[in-house]
């Protein structure tokens, strides 16, 4: 059996504490919906008897007589160039030990999702009922000419050696087990990264590894292939050291690392150690061990969910250590996911017939380097309330830096073409990373960095309809997740009735007030008088407002600084919600309050679309200021803004009335000399079409698809934002409140726990940014 829990990504998704969801949501996730986390989508039209000549019968016929001809021309006319099988058996799943095939599918599942969702790699599981080593390789040894790579997954020790081994003798595409390599990638990143901080060179470096599954023999062989000294790595399993000679427990496997060494147990073997791998069990490593380490020590915890010492127990020891964990929640977490997308992406590009040594040490060099360049800011302000910057505290990536995907695979493919494995070579390697930078839309990272900044900075939360089953799910999940702190507005005999009939404990943290009881009444009262008195308002109406109307209750208190964030809008209309809120809370002064929606299409990326939720009929001034936000907002997503003013004309053509307000919308911006680029008036094809455009109006100044749409009016654009998720499956996310001198969110009536709890933390970002 393997004895080391798995880590990174996987160990972490194992880890409750870690992935802050609870078994509740994980299965609803699972559940709603289209069962599952993946369907197949088609990419060619078929629609009509024409399309399915052409795609099947008889047309189907030709690129098969050309393939036949050709085998290479299968990446030509088929998906095989970018797609890849995930494999497993379910003898190890996560840490949760031999669950079986069936068992381990939700796991494969989200592994293909993983590879889309960071390198735009096609996949699909196969889960295979044996644990017959014979019998899995002769499953997966005839797949070859469907996929592009084989990723195997979950495959116990010491099964997966030979499965890998056998599969990559009979086949001639990658096949990689990313239990052993993809941790052994990035643990060797941060070690070279460690190493440079602390003077040291690998050849001469002592390293012991607590643990013998496939995931510590896979460290150990990456880093004798990397230069450091066989005999300078001790490897210990559940009975002590891997020594020359001894036979208890050994397998052909473990007796490759044997070394001769007077070391019996851990503990021996780390007296003066200069480096320490983990991938074992928690607490297996003691304060006592550390502190008999070489000066500097390097330790490298990575059991999950917890590891073999804390980074806070190893720092008591030796305050001059590095430490790094497979935990999110650390600094220097050690996620595969920072490797296997990456590095298949740059296989599958260049055609590799395997991921050898080569490639596996050119990732990780690629990620030690990026490491040490300058953060970006977006990326950077994701620490726990740190700059990340390199150092002890940051050898290793952020999992959600946008570089990663134009810097690893380059790397790869290089190695791949310069170790002659690469059976297309690319000739301009600089093309290569832009356009892999082109291939992700940045919006899912700028997104998860919004919610690692909330984690990093929780602020206090109000959710003003606290009575509602719904809203009390969203805040549980608001603590949960590490958001901060939710306040419920409502009253407590019936917060705890509802929780109750649920079976959800409320949670020690969560904050209830009730409006008409709180004895800061008398306090938002005279606040509210102050800025309403000469607005028709007595007195006794500002005491009204904030006993009886939860929105003004919870809009005072942010406003007063009593909480940083609000988010209402379930019980009540959207403009109802804001006519509260805007009682107590301003715009912030010399701009405009405007709605802005994310819609998320799983084909084009993401679309900005303005104004979603206020004006009806914007004038030109309003049109212009509507537009510069929403080309900053789109600049803090990850995206160069390319802002359309939409219409039902295209440049004068039909004429009407509203495209004149357009036109002068875009003279203001001209005299303004604004740094994105904008056009209009168009429609929405014209927008979205660059070979339209440039067929029919080459001089419009947009150099790609808009990806900010500024709307005419209201109507058209809740018809667009309304209508485009249920057209195309894609997502929408907003309205968001821009222009608010508070954060504030308003969510739509018919919202869910889970678009309750994104506004919540969108809210709660933007109290961070303030």
């Amino acid at each position: 059996m393997d004895d080391s829990p798995k880590a990174g990504l996987a160990g972490a998704l194992a880890d409750g504490r870690t992935a802050r969801v609870t078994p509740e949501e994980a299965l609803a996730l699972h559940a709603e919906g289209r069962p599952g986390k993946l369907e197949i989508r088609l990419t060619k039209p078929l629609i009509t008897a024409r399309d399915l000549s052409l795609a099947y019968s008889p047309g189907v016929a030709e690129p098969c007589l050309h393939i036949h001809r050709d085998p290479k021309l299968a990446y030509d006319y088929t998906a095989k160039g970018n797609f890849v099988a995930v494999i497993s058996n379910g003898t190890a799943v996560l840490g949760l030990g031999n669950l079986g095939a069936l068992a381990s599918k939700p796991v494969m599942e989200g592994k293909v999702a993983l590879f889309k969702r960071f390198a735009d790699v096609d996949g699909i599981d196969l889960c295979l009922d044996t644990e017959d080593a014979d019998e899995f390789v002769n499953a997966v040894r005839f797949l070859g000419p469907s996929f592009g790579g084989i990723n195997l997954e979950d495959i116990k020790a010491p099964e997966c050696f030979v499965i890998e081994q056998r599969l990559r003798e009979v086949m001639d595409i990658p096949v990689f087990h990313d239990d052993q390599h993809g941790t052994a990638i990035v643990a060797a990143a941060g070690l070279i990264n460690a190493a440079h901080l602390t003077g040291r060179d690998l050849a001469e470096t002592r390293l012991v590894i607590n643990g013998a599954g496939s995931a510590a023999i896979a460290c150990a062989e990456l880093l004798r292939a990397m230069g450091m000294r066989p005999e300078n790595i001790i490897m210990c399993d559940t009975k002590g050291v891997l020594w020359r000679g001894r036979t208890e427990g050994m397998n052909q496997w473990k007796s490759a690392h044997a070394v001769e060494t007077r070391a019996r147990t851990l503990s021996q073997a780390l007296e003066g150690a200069d480096v320490f791998f983990g991938l074992s069990v928690k607490g297996a490593v003691t304060q006592e061990m550390v502190r008999a380490m070489a000066d500097r020590p390097i330790i490298f915890a990575m059991a999950n969910p917890d590891p073999e010492i804390t980074p806070e127990e190893a720092r008591a020891a030796r305050p001059d250590c590095i430490v790094a964990t497979g935990r999110s929640d650390y600094p220097n977490q050690v996620n595969n996911v920072l490797g296997f997308p990456f590095i298949f992406r740059g296989a599958l590009d260049v055609r590799a017939s395997t991921i050898n040594d080569a490639m596996k040490i050119a990732a990780a060099r690629a990620l030690a380097l990026l490491a040490r360049e300058d953060v970006p800011e977006e990326v950077g302000s994701a620490g726990a309330g740190k700059s990340l910057r390199f150092g002890p505290e940051y050898i290793i990536p952020n999992a959600f830096d946008p570089r990663l995907i134009s810097r690893v695979p380059v790397a790869v493919a290089k190695a791949a073409i310069d170790s002659g494995v690469a059976r297309r070579p690319i000739p301009d390697l600089q093309r290569y990373a832009r356009s892999l930078a082109g291939r992700l839309d940045p919006t899912a990272n700028a997104l998860e960095l919004i919610t690692e900044r909330v984690r990093a900075n929780p602020k206090t939360v109000v959710f003003a309809e606290g009575e509602e089953e719904k809203v009390i799910r969203a805040a549980i999940a608001f603590q949960q997740a590490g958001y901060g702190t939710p306040v419920l507005v409502g009253r407590e005999d019936r917060i705890q009735a509802t929780t109750r009939a649920l079976g959800l404990p409320l949670p020690e943290g969560i904050v209830i007030r009730n409006a008409r009881l709180s004895d800061s009444n008398r306090r938002y009262a005279e606040f509210l008088y102050r800025r309403q008195q000469r607005h028709g308002f007595l007195f006794r109406d500002c005491q009204r407002l904030v006993n009886q109307d939860r929105n003004v209750f919870a809009a005072c208190m942010v406003a007063t600084g009593d909480a940083d964030a609000l988010v209402t809008g379930v019980t009540r209309s959207y403009s109802v919600a804001l006519e509260g809120i805007t009682t107590v809370i301003d715009p912030v002064p010399g701009s405009v309050m405007f709605g802005l929606t994310l819609l998320l299409a799983r084909v084009s990326g993401t679309v900005v679309v303005a104004d979603t939720a206020i004006h009806e009929r914007p004038d030109a001034a309003t049109l212009a200021e509507i537009a510069t936000q929403s080309a900053a907002a789109a600049r803090r997503l990850g995206h160069e803004p390319r802002v359309a003013f939409l219409s039902f004309s295209t440049f004068g053509d039909p004429k009407g009335s509203i495209p004149g307000s357009i036109r002068e919308a875009v003279k203001l911006l001209d005299e303004r000399q604004v740094d994105f680029e904008y056009d209009g008036e168009m429609a929405a094809d014209v927008a979205l079409n660059p070979a339209l455009r440039a067929h029919l109006y080459p001089f419009c100044r947009l150099t790609g698809p808009a990806n900010v749409l500024v709307m005419p009016g209201l109507h058209a654009a809740h018809i667009l934002t309304k209508a485009v998720p249920h057209l195309t499956s894609g997502t929408a996310i907003g309205p968001l409140l821009m222009g608010l001198s508070k954060p504030v969110q308003i969510v739509p009536v018919d919202a869910g726990v889970g678009q309750l709890l994104d506004m919540a933390c969108l809210a709660a970002h933007a109290a961070s940014a303030r």
